[in-house]
């Protein structure tokens, strides 16, 4: 049994008309067989215009991607059906109300300034991050980042690279203060596993994208967490140090644009819209 410290940072509508292209019919067709999508005839009719809207938009970002405008290109992936509100409903785990309540005593990082950073970190390299995995229709984005987190701790400290629960947290960590697939936090997500004495793995409490009875059998319980620290909000000097130094951090982002949704490859996705936190992942 392993104790870790863990850092984080805690920081439908659509106008377009329902006529469709013809000649996109095939490549419809194809979308909708490569990522196994049935609809109603009343619904196919609406997604269809939805991912012709979103092909639109794909096809002239990636033009200008081509172009050196941006750093990174978008793809018609399993969300191109889906509006910019609806995929946001799908990810997100936020509540800003408990952003509000959250507590302010956490203990900070604190960048180094004579600590040399390497130019470039990747955690998955050296085999400490476990593959990605997929939330489903269930807002528990702030439970896989903790989870997440978690487990690349566990991997640096002992060589082992072990899946953990999600759905431990989803199910359990209500009286901490997160709410299921409807929203949580990762600093109550760490105090949780702090409080019960560990996680299990994810295949002996595995993953169901909804919320179910609390079923956490500590026996099963195969990591254990000491402590965790923040990471002021937008103290890129700070972040940039914790992931170089320390391991993959759980981190905060605003997913509430289309350039998110459609993201497919190249340099990190960047909009100038920030607007709000609405989606919780890591940096590795």
């Amino acid at each position: 049994m392993q104790s870790i410290s863990v850092p984080t940072i805690v920081v439908l509508t659509i106008s377009c008309t329902l006529a469709r292209d013809v000649k996109l019919n095939q490549q419809w067709n194809l979308w909708k067989e490569a990522h196994n999508k049935h609809y109603s005839n009343a619904e196919e009719h609406l997604r269809r215009a939805i991912w012709e809207n979103n092909l639109k938009i794909v096809e002239q970002h990636n033009l200008q991607a081509d172009l050196g405008i941006h750093t990174y290109w978008l793809g018609m992936n399993k969300y191109a059906d889906l509006t910019v509100d609806e995929f946001v409903k799908i990810l997100d785990g936020f509540s800003s109300k408990m952003q509000e309540q959250r507590r302010q005593s956490y203990q900070t990082f604190t960048s180094d300034p004579n600590v040399e950073l390497p130019d470039t970190v990747d955690w998955r390299k050296k085999g400490d991050v476990v593959p990605v995995k997929n939330q489903g229709q269930c807002g528990a984005c702030w439970a896989f980042s903790a989870v997440g987190s978690i487990e690349s701790a566990y991997a640096i400290k002992t060589g082992k690279l072990v899946s953990l629960s999600e759905q431990q947290l989803v199910d359990c960590s209500g009286t901490y203060g997160n709410m299921g697939c409807n929203g949580g936090l990762m600093d109550q997500a760490f105090e949780y596993v702090i409080g019960v004495g560990g996680i299990e793995t994810e295949d002996s409490y595995p993953y169901e994208a909804i919320d179910k009875r609390c079923v956490f059998n500590t026996s099963k319980v195969v990591v254990k967490v000491c402590g965790f620290i923040d990471i002021r909000s937008k103290d890129e000097a700070a972040l940039q140090q914790a992931v170089a130094t320390i391991g993959p951090i759980s981190v905060a982002i605003d997913a509430s644009h289309s350039s998110f949704q459609l993201y497919k490859r190249g340099g990190m996705y960047f909009s100038s819209l920030l607007i709000s936190y609405y989606h919780f992942t890591r940096f590795v």
